[in-house]
Parts: C-alpha cells; structure tokens; sequence
C-alpha cells in the first residue's frame, strides 16, 4: 500500500503520541507499505511553528527530514497534477493544507492516514 500521512498523523508518529491510532501505527511500520509525507505538510509546519502556533523541539528545518529518514518516509513534492485535482473537489473542508493533501492522494493513488473524518467524505481512500 502506498500511504500519505496528514500533517498531525505524522506530527502524533514522531511524538509517539496517544492520539495515533494501533492501526496507524502497524500500517506505517509495515515494510510492504510505501509511506510520504507531502510537502504540503512540511509547508503546514513550518508556518504554524514560526507563528508560534506548533512548538517543536528544533527548528522545522532540521525536525522534519530528520524524522522522515528515522521513520522511513520518503517526501513527496507538490506538482502541476495534484494541483489540478483541486478543480474537481467538493468545498467539504476548508483547511487548505487537507484539500491539497486530498488532491495529492488522487492524483498519485494514495491512501491518506488521518484522524480526519471530513477526508472520508472525499472521493479518496483513507485509513485509520
């Protein structure tokens, strides 16, 4: 399977939090699963760390590929295709960050990990 995690699955996989759910987990792990994290997330956490809205133990810049290489998550960049999708997409969630997400997933067949049940109403697969 290849996965895409929202901004707080990965942010709750690095923290070890509790908010992650066992089946997350186990589907991030698994060596068969190919796991991203989008630009677009990196993009959130940055701007939300330095309005002083996400405290991070170090600056985003080194916290994000540091622990994308620790969990064995390879980036994935925001193109022209995914884009485009956002044209076809219902106005069901007005977080910018997620309906980017969305259109990522679409255009590159993945299945979102997230705790997000507006997601769910997407023409998109996603796991929790």
């Amino acid at each position: 399977m290849r996965l895409l995690l929202d901004t707080s699955t990965f942010l709750w996989l690095i923290n070890d939090a509790a908010e992650l759910s066992e089946h997350a987990k186990e589907v991030i792990v698994d060596p068969d699963n190919e796991v991203f994290l989008s630009a677009v997330s990196t993009w959130e956490i940055a701007i939300k760390s330095a309005l002083g809205k996400l405290p991070l133990p170090r600056s985003a810049d080194r916290l994000v590929p540091e622990e994308r290489e620790r969990h064995v998550i390879e980036s994935l960049a925001l193109d022209e295709e995914s884009t485009l999708q956002l044209v076809r997409l219902p106005v069901l969630h007005r977080d910018p960050f997620d309906r980017m997400l969305v259109c990522q997933a679409i255009a590159h067949g993945l299945v979102i990990v997230t705790a997000d049940r507006l997601i769910a109403q997407y023409p998109v697969r996603s796991t929790w």
